[in-house]
């Protein structure tokens, strides 16, 4: 097959990529057709006016396409695109290297899809005219019956079929984009819900350090008052002691009754701040604490900003692929129009040129 066509055929542009094809039981996952970069070339086949996409794998075809109007190449990603062959049944991809070497197969891929389209035209309009020529035989109704019926459908179908295809990949890309939209409203209210939290932690944090310093500033006082109330007591002890030797008996008795009573004050008043410094130190063991939350919700929200910041691309992506493949549909769209309108000038100038047939017969 290869000798025969290259002959013939002439390479017009070549590149090299990964080559990919559908799978066809899930039509979702990509099958690699080659297990590294090969060559893929656009040949011209001057004796048929024809354009093929052709990449060969050691003796093994795994691109042979004829390229038609109908078909588009789709940029996926920056370095990957894809296109349709409804004659094979079959979706082939290619990754590139570049994202320039993508962008020159693009730009071939409309190129010689413009020159089909063109020579396909050029081809219909020489059937036509050679046919309203050649037809000389009774066999003339039936004959232009069977023109006028079989290129509205080989011309129609390929587009109404491409269009469909466009329109379900929008269904799809949007119901992907809307998915992905509530993907992110959903991160997005956790992350305004962490970030809550972590507003809520940092506030109970700073609070909790204004109180250890204070309680940190009145343990310090309190041990110097302590300091001070013990060296008052013991002060009074001996001056009771010294009474007491002095055998002094009634003021020294009411002396002493107002020292023992200051004294067990005292007392009262340091056991009451042992307690306060308890309380200080269990509430600093609960500072750690908060402190161990607050590092686990800030961790946690760096992990929903990424997660974020990677839904947002997705967004992006999908956004970018569902405006081409707009442009794409309403391109196709115009190009169905204006092969309608095109299709129902030759009906027309064909039934005009049948009927003038048949009045010269019945002559």
């Amino acid at each position: 097959m290869f000798p025969h066509h290259r002959e013939r055929e002439q390479p017009i542009f070549s590149t090299r990529a990964h080559v990919f094809q559908i799978d066809p039981t899930t039509k979702r996952n990509w099958i690699p057709a080659s297990k590294h970069a090969v060559t893929v070339s656009f040949f011209y086949d001057a004796n048929r006016n024809a354009y093929r996409i052709i990449s060969v794998g050691g003796t093994k075809a795994i691109i042979n396409c004829t390229v038609t109007p109908s078909m588009t190449f789709t940029k996926t990603s920056q370095k990957f695109g894809q296109w349709a062959d409804s004659r094979a049944n079959t979706v082939y991809g290619l990754g590139f290297a570049t994202e320039q070497q993508l962008h020159q197969f693009s730009e071939k891929f409309k190129d010689v899809k413009d020159a089909a389209r063109l020579a396909r035209e050029k081809s219909q309009d020489k059937e036509l005219a050679n046919t309203a020529l050649t037809i000389a035989a009774p066999q003339f109704s039936q004959d232009l019956s069977d023109e006028l019926q079989s290129p509205p459908v080989m011309c129609v179908n390929g587009p109404e079929d491409k269009l469909f295809r466009s329109q379900s990949a929008d269904i799809t890309l949007a119901s992907e984009k809307e998915r992905i939209k509530k993907m992110l409203s959903e991160g997005s209210i956790c992350e305004i819900n962490l970030e809550a939290e972590l507003f809520t932690l940092q506030d109970s944090n700073s609070k909790l350090v204004a109180a250890l310093h204070e309680a940190n500033a009145n343990v310090e006082q309190w041990k110097k008052q302590l300091a001070a109330y013990q060296g008052e007591t013991e002060r009074l002890r001996e001056q009771v002691s010294e009474l007491e030797a002095h055998g002094g008996q009634g003021p020294s008795e009411l002396l002493k009754d107002e020292l023992t009573q200051s004294l067990e004050e005292l007392e009262a008043l340091l056991k009451a701040k042992d307690e306060e410094i308890h309380i200080l130190q269990s509430k600093k063991a609960e500072y750690h604490e908060m402190e161990h939350e607050r590092d686990e919700a800030i961790l946690r929200l760096r992990e929903m900003e990424m997660r974020s910041s990677e839904l947002e691309r997705r967004i992006q992506n999908t956004e970018q692929t569902l405006s081409n493949s707009l442009e794409e549909r309403d391109r196709m769209d115009t190009e169905i129009q204006r092969a309608i309108e095109i299709l129902d000038i030759k009906i027309f100038d064909l039934n005009d040129l049948r009927q003038s047939l048949v009045k010269l017969l019945d002559k």
